[in-house]
């Protein structure tokens, strides 16, 4: 299935049922007065995040998405029946932005999160609301409430334990490949990875997801190459592991373009717990290793671990590494969704007292 992380929809709630004009009309009753019942409502426009899904390949070849219309009021005081609400699923993590995508909506980060976007208009009112002492026979009623409408962007990050950056060609792909039964394109050549992917990852008796995303180059959080649709796939990450490429002569400028893009791209990037891979250590010398190893931690100011995706040399200690971490973050993340329950259960009711 091909991915989709952005696309843009139309989406318009429904119009609300007319009311109408209508009188009872039986045999030997004179004056039956006014019974024009009211329209129904019309139906609302929400989004739920689901399980289950991780494209919105469905939103790029159906990009309108209309609710029902309220029915209209009948006689003999009969209401209209409302429309159903219009649920569009999402893949947990979709952000939904204004058609110029200068303001965020909604963001969907856990599984059952829903929101409301357009509501549906009201029913009209039938003849039958306007009958008073001195009307008795009104004919007077109200159109229903209009649908509201927008254009929206739809935007996906992906929810993944761990993350993967580098520069193009820095070995990514095969370092998911070998860690989880993920299968993405792996070459000899840069920008081989042209989306996402995701992997689960065994570690021992743990699993746990790691995102890879399409190799980053200089102005990749300003845009260039899609860098900031790419680096949004890992802001919600609880952890990043950066594979630097071993043979190529430079390893600190790799390491200084990669951070000083996540910098400048901000958000929830800045601060986030890093690991440092020394990456195809297969194809250097012990000396180099050592070298090139010492010059990153110089850099960096933090250890580097030495690995190689195809031997498999120092992959066990870079899952540790990230797996104490991922630990920590999802203790931290269960205590946070549990407080939120706790606090949830503890508001007052609607006068103001404290459920017993």
């Amino acid at each position: 299935m091909r991915f989709v992380d952005q696309t843009r929809i139309y989406i318009q709630s429904g119009s609300g049922g007319n009311g109408i004009i209508s009188f009872r009309r039986e045999a030997y009753v004179e004056f039956g007065g006014p019974n024009g019942g009211d329209g129904g409502r019309g139906g609302d426009i929400v989004f739920e995040a689901v399980e289950g899904l991780n494209t919105l390949i469905d939103y790029r070849y159906k990009r309108h998405h209309k609710a029902k219309k309220g029915q209209h009021g009948m006689g003999k005081d009969m209401t209209g029946s409302s429309a159903e609400n219009m649920v569009l699923e999402v893949p947990v993590g979709t952000q939904i932005y204004d058609e110029a995508q200068e303001f965020l909506i909604a963001d969907l980060a856990e599984e059952g999160d829903t929101v409301t976007l357009l509501k549906g208009g009201n029913g009209g009112l039938g003849n039958t609301n306007f009958k008073t002492s001195t009307n008795r026979a009104p004919r007077r009623c109200t159109p229903g409430g209009e649908a509201e409408e927008m254009w929206i962007v739809l935007r996906l990050k992906l929810i993944a334990d761990a993350g993967l950056l580098g520069l193009p060609n820095a070995g990514k792909s095969t370092f998911l490949s070998v860690v989880s039964a993920a299968t993405p394109k792996i070459a000899d050549y840069p920008f081989t990875t042209i989306h996402p992917q995701l992997g689960v990852v065994g570690y021992k008796t743990h699993e746990f997801v790691m995102a890879d995303i399409p190799g980053l180059i200089e102005g990749a959080s300003e845009g260039v190459g899609l860098g900031t649709r790419f680096l949004g796939h890992v802001e919600r990450c609880g952890i990043l592991l950066h594979l630097i490429d071993g043979t190529q002569d430079d390893v600190a400028g790799a390491y200084k373009t990669i951070m000083g893009e996540l910098r400048q791209y901000g958000g929830e990037l800045v601060g986030k717990p890093i690991i440092i891979g020394l990456n195809k250590c297969d194809s250097l010398t012990d000396e180099e290793i050592t070298e090139k190893k010492a010059i990153l931690e110089e850099v960096s100011g933090q250890p580097v671990i030495p690995l190689s995706g195809v031997s498999g040399n120092g992959v066990p200690d870079v899952l540790g590494a990230l797996w104490e971490v991922i630990k920590k973050d999802q203790a931290a993340r269960l205590a946070a969704k549990q407080a939120d329950k706790i606090d949830e259960e503890d508001k007052p009711t609607s006068e103001g007292w404290s459920p017993i």
